[in-house]
């Protein structure tokens, strides 16, 4: 496929220079590092919940604000610019092209987004930092899925492997909502309990999704039109149907559950 046919709407002249060589080549050589980035990342929160256990909790509601309004706004021009490339590709030439794609890494609109993306699972890894420093309670999902996604996809942006737009464009878009809801709640504004239910879904639906993209690029393998490999398949099938199994447990435990013992409390009185 033709990368110009592939670009549905005008780029910015940053994403238009941005070179793309520079960052896989770098990426090549310096994938390995998110395990250090991780071990360390691990190391930071884990102390530091020793070190805040006699400690009182900081507030740290602007800079949380001020945190979750960037990410915020990161991930909705992010979405905007990968979404308008993916449904291009959808629309033009189907689904089975855009889950083989691999212009999305080099295209002039979403290039400097899929590195983008990549590199923004490091400064991600500071929502633990918040969570730990104002004594919140700290689920195993949250850093779990901070730890596997950053290595995941350093490991598979280095290859260009197919699914990589829709794995990219769906996280954006979820990250969307949860940062905006975040950011309205650092804020003290009353948000519904229910957007928080949405957003729940809306991570299980996108791990439904990942699962499926990684079928169609195992069926549709194929070093040229298809290009991935079956370390990349199985680590991220393992990966996402491990995210699959903890967002319903979340939900239900947070949503279900949690509704039914309410329930039962309001009867019981």
């Amino acid at each position: 496929m033709n990368e110009t046919d592939s670009v549905p709407l005008d780029e910015y002249e940053f994403e238009r220079f941005f070179d793309e060589k520079a960052a896989f080549e770098w990426m090549q050589e310096n994938w390995t590092q998110s395990f250090v980035v991780c071990a360390m990342y691990a190391a930071v929160i884990f102390a530091g919940r020793l070190y805040m256990r006699e400690r009182p909790k900081l507030n740290l509601r602007a800079p949380l604000v001020l945190w979750s309004l960037s990410l915020a706004v990161f991930s909705i021009i992010a979405t905007l610019r990968t979404g308008g490339y993916m449904l291009h590709v959808l629309w033009k030439q189907g689904y089975r092209q855009s889950v083989c794609d691999t212009s999305f890494y080099s295209a002039p609109v979403s290039k400097f987004w899929a590195y983008m993306f990549v590199l923004s699972k490091l400064p991600e890894l500071g929502d633990t930092v918040f969570i730990v420093l104002r004594k919140q309670r700290l689920i195993f999902l949250h850093w779990y899925h901070h730890i596997t996604v950053l290595i995941y996809s350093w490991y598979s942006y280095k290859d260009r492997v197919a699914g990589g737009g829709w794995f990219m464009t769906m996280n954006y878009g979820v990250h969307s909502i949860m940062y905006s809801y975040y950011a309205a709640r650092a804020a003290g504004l009353r948000v519904p309990r229910p957007l928080a239910m949405v957003i729940t879904a809306s991570q299980i639906m996108q791990m439904a999704m990942g699962l499926v993209v990684l079928l169609s690029v195992h069926l549709w393998l194929d070093e040229r039109v298809c290009p991935s490999n079956m370390r990349n398949i199985v680590s991220g099938t393992v990966m996402y149907l491990s995210y699959l199994v903890l967002f319903v447990w979340f939900f239900y435990k947070n949503y279900v559950k949690s509704e039914k013992t309410t329930t039962k409390g309001v009867k019981a009185e």
